[in-house]
């Protein structure tokens, strides 16, 4: 399946997401239900699923997910690639990594991943705004052999994403990123 040429006709899609989300205190997370992360708010470009919603970063779900759970994080300014990042963004985007890793474990049950970042077309970067992919991997041990179907640094079948089930998925992960700060907060600090 070849991959979406992404129409940059009305600006970035992932600006877009950024600019139509609003913060949210991930610690409390919004109910699946509620108005502020309505995946139809992004129409006419394809529904987001958000997974966070911070003023420095937003996180949502693939459209093209290479596994249940698969993960963009980005930083809600645009930049292009990771070097254009500021400093406060890089400290943001390297905790919420750690963060968001942990949630979508915990909330998919998958304990293997990969985090890809691509800068620039011929490094595969399809979409022009630096983003991070946390891409659970459930396929990569079978019966205690690597899989005839191991994919590596995003390479692989990809669909698109089933509404129904994202939207399941994305509350669960929304879900794990609260329990892993409460977690966090109650550990002692060293």
């Amino acid at each position: 399946m070849d991959e979406p040429v992404v129409s940059l006709e009305h600006g970035c899609p992932f600006c877009h997401i950024a600019k139509t989300f609003p913060t949210y205190n991930p610690t409390v997370p919004p109910h699946a239900s509620h108005p502020s992360i309505s995946p139809a708010s992004t129409e006419p470009q394809p529904a987001a699923f958000v997974i966070l919603s911070t003023p420095i970063v937003v996180a949502f779900l693939d459209i093209l997910p290479l596994s249940r759970g698969h993960v963009l994080l980005c930083p809600r300014k645009h930049r292009q690639k990771l070097t254009e990042v500021s400093a406060e963004e890089s400290a943001q985007l390297g905790y919420w990594l750690r963060i968001l890793s942990a949630a979508i474990s915990k909330a998919t049950g998958v304990h293997d991943w990969n985090v890809v970042q691509n800068n620039g077309a011929a490094a595969a970067q399809v979409v022009p705004h630096c983003h991070f992919h946390i891409i659970p991997r459930p396929e990569l041990r079978e019966q205690g052999r690597w899989s005839s179907q191991f994919t590596m640094f995003g390479r692989g079948q990809r669909a698109e994403l089933d509404d129904d089930e994202a939207v399941e998925v994305a509350a669960k992960i929304r879900t794990a990123v609260a329990e892993v700060l409460k977690d966090e907060s109650s550990q002692p600090n060293l």
